[in-house]
């Protein structure tokens, strides 16, 4: 995996001589895991940095598997975060690793396993030269996909190095793969039931005996590293699935899963999502509700998940629709609105598998599931005693005869001149959006939410041409849309 490492510093040992005399230790790449975390655990400090919902879960398992020595795979669907939880380990490894310089597979200075190093440190002795690997650079990473071969992951001979004259049993002809040059490190493989079960079986050794086998070498590999791996459920049992003994080698199995309640998956949005407009907090709380009730539909294929990527890319959309209403518009803001989320369905339906039964009402689908999330949302938000005055002043200014037109492409002064002053309207921006600096374009954000509010638990008419929203006077009962309170 290509990383962008720093600079080692200039005072670290440069040769064999200088590392020993530095006090150095040798440790395995699990000792120096183990270690790592328990200073971080007796600190009180975060183990698993960027990783939302697992604290209480996932974190836990995955601490006593590193504590056990274990290697482990990650089981859930897609979006869970499994490949993002691998990843920050490298964060428990020691910022700078010796190996002995110009080593394809990072030899431990004091007990070099590759014929080359033993070959120098047998020359130079404890002048062979020290070279340093930041903690990011030993981190490899492989989707296990069905054209993966054994020489991809192992080895396999260099016909380069042959034409130069090296004999075929010469140990330094091999091209290592991405397993050895991974070594005194972590490895991952990414959906490891996708891998040929041939290929599996390359694996057995280095997850057991801790060596490489290459073509008809007589080699013996000793490799230092931790091993983890990912898959989904359905893949598991269906499409693919690891053999019994690659199984069996594997110390735990730790079953991930989606954030547990709305705050957390708010938090994953505030993190993951590049937003570049203002998301206010009560369309974050709709976008978390709208993900939760599309996990929970009977017409989402549930086997394959709703991944986290849906409510991310869902917040971008509403970001992008911001942006472009305050390009056309010359709003000073670019804020989103709750009309937002509807229009934005269609790009979604790619990131959710739907139910045979559902062909063809695909949109239909997640737009009534997302309006189901808005009603949730403003009854959390707007169904208190504190926001009454101002909705019913609001339903009377309706019943007036007085009607809100608004559209993507509506700013933020038209709505606020077509509503003009209604008594609580700053309280209740105030409440909604307590930790936002009030603006036109939240106001405005804010006016909007409310009238889909009351349209969706039938208090006022909405006519919807396609292009324009026009809120009115629900007089005559709305039968086509509305939801019940």
């Amino acid at each position: 995996m290509t990383t962008f490492a720093p600079t080692p510093p200039a005072d670290l040992p440069r040769s064999r001589r200088e590392l020993l005399d530095s006090g150095y230790r040798p440790r395995t790449v699990k000792e120096e895991l183990q270690e790592n975390l328990l200073q971080r655990l007796r600190d009180g400090q975060v183990t698993l940095p960027g990783i939302v919902g697992f604290e209480d879960t996932v974190g836990p398992q995955v601490e006593r598997a590193i504590l056990a020595g274990h290697d482990f795979v990650l089981l859930g669907e897609r979006g869970q975060g499994k490949t993002r939880l691998i990843r920050s380990l490298v964060g428990l490894l020691d910022e700078w690793m010796p190996y002995i310089e110009g080593c394809e597979i990072n030899d431990e200075p004091t007990a070099p396993v590759c014929a080359q190093c033993r070959r120098r440190v047998a020359e130079m002795g404890d002048d062979v030269p020290i070279a340093w690997r930041h903690r990011s650079e030993r981190y490899g990473e492989k989707l296990a996909t069905p054209d993966t071969s054994v020489g991809d992951l192992v080895g396999d001979v260099d016909p380069v190095k042959v034409a130069e004259g090296r004999s075929l049993g010469d140990p330094e002809t091999i091209h290592y793969g991405l397993v050895p040059r991974t070594n005194r490190g972590i490895f991952a493989l990414n959906e490891l039931p996708d891998l040929v079960e041939r290929i599996q079986v390359a694996l057995l050794n280095v997850l057991e005996e801790r060596d490489i086998q290459v073509r008809g070498y007589n080699l013996r590999l000793p490799l230092d590293m931790m091993i983890v791996a990912s898959a989904n459920p359905e893949d598991y049992t269906n499409r693919g699935r690891i053999i019994t003994p690659l199984k069996d080698r594997f110390g735990a199995e730790i079953r991930t899963h989606y954030p547990l309640d709305l705050d957390l998956e708010m938090e994953l949005l505030e993190q993951e999502a590049e937003i570049r407009a203002v998301i206010p907090r009560h369309l974050l709380d709709a976008v978390a509700r709208f993900t939760r009730a599309v996990r929970e539909s009977p017409a989402i294929d549930q086997r394959s998940g709703v991944s986290a990527r849906f409510s991310i890319a869902c917040v971008e959309e509403l970001s992008g629709a911001a942006l472009r209403r305050s390009a056309i518009t010359g709003d000073d803001e670019p804020v989103a609105r709750v009309g937002d989320l509807t229009d934005i369905v269609p790009a979604l339906r790619g990131k959710v598998e739907f139910d045979m039964t559902e062909e063809g009402y695909e949109d239909e689908t997640l737009v009534l599931l997302a309006r189901r999330a808005i009603a949730d949302s403003w009854r959390e938000h707007l169904g208190g005693a504190q926001a009454r005055p101002f909705l019913t002043h609001l339903v009377s200014w309706f019943d007036d005869g007085n009607t809100l037109e608004t559209s993507d492409v509506t700013s933020a002064a038209s709505i606020l001149a077509a509503i003009g002053p209604v008594e609580g309207l700053g309280a209740v921006v105030s409440s909604v959006e307590p930790d936002m600096a009030e603006s036109a374009g939240l106001v405005a954000s804010v006016i909007e939410f409310a009238a889909e509010g009351l349209w969706l638990t039938r208090r006022i008419d909405k006519d919807d041409d396609g292009a324009t929203i026009s809120y009115g006077s629900n007089r005559v009962v709305d039968s086509d849309g509305g939801l019940d309170e």
